[in-house]
């Protein structure tokens, strides 16, 4: 997004080319707003980066995904990771290529084992010996012509520094086996000869919203530390290392900035000590998803009431909130904002934006310098492109938000603003 370069003032806030509160006017608020350029470009870099020899770019879809999401991450030449069957229904409604998804999840159910072995994905990561089991019973079910791709996903015992809820990581993780534990052991074993599976190699994701590289060394020289571990017991090397994602991006000023270039460079110059001493060069793959379309996403709102309470503090009050942006209330996540269409006047004033649900814990913003603020002004939050829609509910009965995606000045509806009508859709009377 980008201010609107007009002698005129007071100066106006464009997304893609599109000025935000026309956006607003004729799709309505709250409305999720994407700069389609900024999404391909971090796409590119990710590729330009990474995708060398035959290295893979998944993108993530939990962070974002639609039939749209699909189409872009397609066209741009990513591999995409799913992890749920609606997810893969919707790559598979979009006409994303099977065989290359990355089927992610941690209570992947026999349905849904079902689907992906049927619609014969690239590779299934299996997250336990549960799972690991009910796979190879679907796949025998299924009498499958050719073996099925998996890589096991492990623990590597990193803390990484970022939110509690969102560390994944560490071996007090519910997903995925520890390295070298005598789980992984048998089921490495037990893979390397089930002829209805291909053992590709190890998954590893550490958490998310993480910016200290030092975590991604650490997390890449564990998997390292596991390939020495089965090469010296099975005398086995993995095809496939995917070394996850979770790079943070920054959402307010004082956020780290670590750019995709200096990941992928991390992880690539990590990973070649480890295959120069090792003499082998398997695949590499990173999972990009919050870095790729959070910085490209905008949501618009609404100013509706005003309010000033005793102490002091002003609340102004918008029409959305926790329902379509639920990161507040769970990580403590922090936005800036901004008047769409008074860019350039002062913030001479501090206010509190509150949304709209019956919770007390339902602030996006506490405490933010804005000019004075109006009833019927569009509000601009900004970094709101994942895990906001993703994690959307309809608390209070609320319809979930339309999004839309600009480029070039013009703006493609992707997703229809829900009606109340929707919301009764599924109930039945007693």
């Amino acid at each position: 997004m980008e201010p609107q370069n007009k002698n005129s003032r007071p100066q106006r806030l464009k997304i893609g080319g599109c000025d935000a509160v026309e956006l607003a006017e004729t799709h309505g608020t709250p409305l999720i707003c994407y700069d389609e350029d900024v999404i391909r470009d971090n796409c590119r870099r990710y590729i330009a980066s990474f995708a060398r020899n035959d290295n893979r770019v998944a993108y993530a879809g939990k962070a974002f995904l639609c039939l749209a999401m699909c189409q872009i991450v397609a066209e741009e030449g990513l591999y995409l990771d799913v992890v749920s069957g609606g997810e893969l229904y919707t790559a598979l409604q979009a006409g994303f290529p099977a065989e290359k998804i990355y089927f992610h999840g941690n209570n992947k159910s026999l349905d849904e084992l079902t689907m992906a072995v049927t619609a014969k994905v690239g590779c299934i990561v299996v997250d336990n010996a549960h799972e690991y089991q009910n796979l190879k019973e679907v796949v025998k079910a299924k009498g499958s012509v050719r073996p099925v791709s998996i890589l096991l996903r492990v623990a590597a015992g990193v803390d990484a520094a970022t939110h509690p809820y969102v560390m994944t990581g560490h071996f007090d993780s519910k997903f995925g086996l520890s390295l070298g534990s005598q789980e992984l052991n048998n089921l490495v074993a037990d893979a390397l000869n089930e002829p209805s599976l291909t053992l590709m190699g190890f998954h590893s994701h550490i958490g998310s919203q993480i910016a200290d590289l030092s975590s991604f060394a650490q997390a890449v020289d564990a998997l390292f530390a596991g390939v020495r571990h089965y090469l010296a017991l099975y005398k086995w090397l993995p095809l496939e290392l995917n070394m996850g994602g979770g790079l943070a991006v920054p959402y307010t000023d004082q956020d780290e900035h670590v750019s995709p270039e200096e990941l992928c460079a991390l992880l690539l110059n990590t990973a070649q000590r480890h295959m120069d001493d090792l003499n082998f060069t398997p695949r590499l793959t990173v999972e990009p998803g919050r870095s790729i379309v959070g910085p490209a996403g905008t949501t618009l709102y609404r100013v509706g009431a005003i309010k000033r309470t005793p102490n002091g503090r002003c609340f102004v009050n918008v029409d959305g909130g926790m329902a379509d942006n639920p990161r507040v209330a769970l990580y403590q996540a922090k936005y800036t904002c901004s008047v769409a269409d008074r860019l350039d006047q002062p913030r001479s004033f501090v206010y509190t934006v509150a949304g709209k649900t019956c919770e007390s814990g339902d602030i996006l913003i506490w405490d933010y310098p804005l000019p004075e603020m109006r009833s019927g002004d569009i509000l601009a939050v900004n970094t709101t492109g994942a895990y906001t829609y993703s994690m959307a509910s309809n608390y209070n009965r609320l319809p979930r938000p339309a999004v839309v995606l600009a480029k070039e000045g013009e703006a493609k509806l992707i997703i229809a603003r829900e009606t109340y009508s929707d919301l009764t859709r599924l109930d039945r009377p007693k």
